[in-house]
């Protein structure tokens, strides 16, 4: 009979070797600390137009909700970074987790085998996965699972990995050893907070209303005036407070070929941008999350650049 700790190792070893930068567990219980601060978060407002939030307060809170009889979560982080850059300086900026394949789709896929394996190892267990597609307050796993911190921008930060990486969760019925919290590294470092063009970042909080990538992405009607002269060029997202982060220095680049962004895409020119046409958009953003602003979020998106210049 293997103990809990057997458990976890073999499942983390297992993650590593499917490509994985990261695998922690923490136990499946209510979230205390947290219950406090989303409240909070949803009554100031902070979330926007991001109605979808304020549902399901109890299940993001407490994992056997989701998963009845669940006695682990198991957080994995699966690495995005490149060294890709778009061609021409002047053209509208996507977010580098765009830049190929909608990652829901990429990493779900790469879950597929560890949960196979788990089931293989341990037999029957109920369980679910999670890809950002769910009631799960996924930073709170990654810091209780020892995979990072919640840095001063909200983003979980590895240390000697940086924040380029996405998050995914398995709930599950399986007593697992649970790992050490990850402890915060941030010091009195505030670059992400003075680089934010919208003043969106707070230590330890963000008014998604203010934030680039809610406007650019969430926002379904036409992004506020007073935001003009303060997009800085993107046009999908933003990676202002991850590319100001000094851990992030330590960002190795991704082995995902899913995540290869395509040629033309990189070397479109800001007239081509401007320019674009839903029979390019179709083509260019194929499977990719630019799809989920469609051409004309796209569209309006790139206009407010044109006049915010």
């Amino acid at each position: 009979m293997r103990t809990g700790r057997e458990r976890s190792d073999l499942i983390k070893s297992k993650a590593h070797e499917l490509g994985f930068l990261a695998c922690g567990v923490a136990r499946a219980e209510y979230l205390v600390e947290e219950a406090p601060r989303l409240e909070r978060w949803l009554r100031e407002g902070k979330h926007g137009e991001m109605g979808y939030m304020a549902n399901h307060f109890d299940m993001r809170l407490d994992p056997r909700k989701l998963v009845p009889g669940a006695k682990s979560v198991i957080s994995l982080a699966f690495n995005y970074y490149t060294e890709s850059k778009q061609i021409d300086p002047e053209a509208p900026k996507l977010s580098t987790y765009a830049y190929g394949r909608d990652y829901h789709k990429v990493v779900k896929q790469r879950l597929k085998p560890l949960v196979a394996f788990i089931q293989e190892q341990f037999g029957q267990i109920e369980f679910r996965t999670f890809v950002d597609s769910a009631p799960v307050l996924e930073k709170a796993w990654a810091q209780r699972s020892g995979i990072g911190w919640v840095g001063k921008h909200t983003n979980v930060i590895r240390q000697g990995s940086g924040s380029f990486f996405f998050l995914c969760e398995i709930i599950l019925d399986l007593e697992l050893e649970p790992d050490a919290p990850a402890t915060d590294h941030c010091g009195t470092c505030r670059r992400c907070i003075d680089a934010c063009p919208t003043d969106a970042i707070t230590p330890y909080g963000v008014d998604g209303s203010r934030c680039i990538s809610y406007l650019t992405i969430e926002l379904k009607d036409m992004i506020p005036q007073e935001f003009e002269g303060k997009m800085e060029g993107w046009a999908f997202g933003c990676d202002i407070c991850q590319q100001v982060c000094p851990w992030n220095r330590f960002s190795t680049p991704h082995n995902e070929p899913e995540f290869t962004p395509k040629p033309e895409l990189m070397g479109l020119s800001a007239d081509e941008w401007y320019g674009m046409t839903e029979v390019v958009f179709d083509r260019l953003f194929e499977g990719s999350p630019v799809k989920r602003t469609k051409y004309e979020g796209l569209k309006r998106n790139v206009r407010f650049l044109r006049t915010d210049q």
